[in-house]
């Protein structure tokens, strides 16, 4: 999630670097120092973004044609029955359209787990792989 200038990580490294707003001119902070971040590799959060830039309904079917294949989606949803609707879904708004793709995505793996970093299809790097198992204390 980016939250523009007020982003923690953007923060972060002017406060490495010695900028001296909040409490760093009050205690004289000179800078210096190092942190370390990770961000957690999208699954479905992909198709939630790509729905949200979405700028017509063309590209929204285009969205679903990847969501059907590879997403996963509620439980709830038959994309079988959706796709024989498909005509209908089209004649509601840019904005219902999306919230509807966003509802029928499946929230709980809108993040890839930990337990599916093995699998290739998620495109995790060795490296991520092995800075994960070292976090879990498996190496």
């Amino acid at each position: 999630m980016d939250y523009g200038d007020n982003d923690s990580t953007k923060r972060l490294i002017n406060v490495v670097n010695g900028e001296q707003s909040g409490i760093s001119k009050s205690i004289n902070w000179q800078g210096g120092g190092s942190f370390i971040y990770c961000e957690l590799a999208k699954y479905n959060q992909t198709y939630a973004d790509q729905i949200l830039e979405a700028d017509s309904k063309e590209k929204l079917i285009e969205v679903w044609q990847l969501m059907k294949e590879k997403a996963f989606l509620s439980y709830q949803f038959d994309k079988q029955s959706f796709d024989e609707r498909i005509e209908a879904f089209k004649t509601l708004s840019l904005d219902d359209q999306k919230k509807f793709l966003l509802e029928v995505l499946d929230k709980n793996q809108l993040y890839v787990n930990y337990s599916e970093i093995a699998d290739e299809t998620n495109g995790i790097s060795k490296e991520d792989k092995r800075l994960n198992d070292m976090f879990y204390g498996k190496i």
